[in-house]
């Protein structure tokens, strides 16, 4: 077995670019009343990295410009389309319209383990509040509940891991699935 050195930064780029090229992905993200700043930096860079083709804020999801928002985010806000919406329930319901599978990462007593599902291209998944988590309006809406099993002693992730275990599943499942 033979131990390499870290990638160089054009080594780097190239083994993602192969990655980017061969997989193509439709995910959008709905942040329901996300509101602690660094978690919503953390979600943009995991967005960005997992080619996140919208990030829908419903308030009081607090603001891409926020200065502690930009401090975790480091300008990956840029590379991800956001948009705001009045309601989460609406945004649910404009992304069923457009097509696309909904699903909410919420511990609740009928959720699903998220891989469980089948997340076919177009797939939506909505995350909430740190505390309070998803609204009980917008789980009533979306197509399904799931949750990421723990097999520790700790219950849950924060919001922004949860998020990119839920988006490196996303991607899993469906590259799995390429011809």
């Amino acid at each position: 077995m033979s131990h390499e050195g870290p990638l160089s930064p054009t080594e780097l780029k190239r083994l993602h670019r192969d990655w980017r090229r061969s997989t193509d992905t439709d995910i959008t993200v709905i942040l329901d009343g996300v509101q602690n700043p660094y978690n919503v930096g953390a979600i943009y860079r995991s967005a960005a990295a997992y080619k996140v083709a919208e990030l829908v804020c419903v308030p009081p999801t607090v603001e891409p410009e926020h200065p502690k928002v930009s401090k975790t985010a480091l300008g990956s806000q840029r590379l991800v389309t956001t948009t705001q919406s009045e309601s989460a329930v609406a945004a649910v319901a404009a992304q069923r319209q457009a097509g696309r599978r909904t699903v909410a990462l919420e511990l609740t007593p009928s959720a699903t383990p998220l891989f469980e599902l089948d997340l076919p291209p177009g797939v939506c998944l909505v995350v909430g509040h740190e505390e309070r988590g998803v609204h009980r309006d917008t789980l009533a809406v979306v197509d399904h509940v799931a949750y990421l099993p723990q097999l520790g002693k700790i219950g849950s992730l924060n919001v922004a891991h949860s998020l990119t275990v839920a988006l490196y599943e996303v991607v899993r499942q469906q590259a799995a699935n390429r011809p």
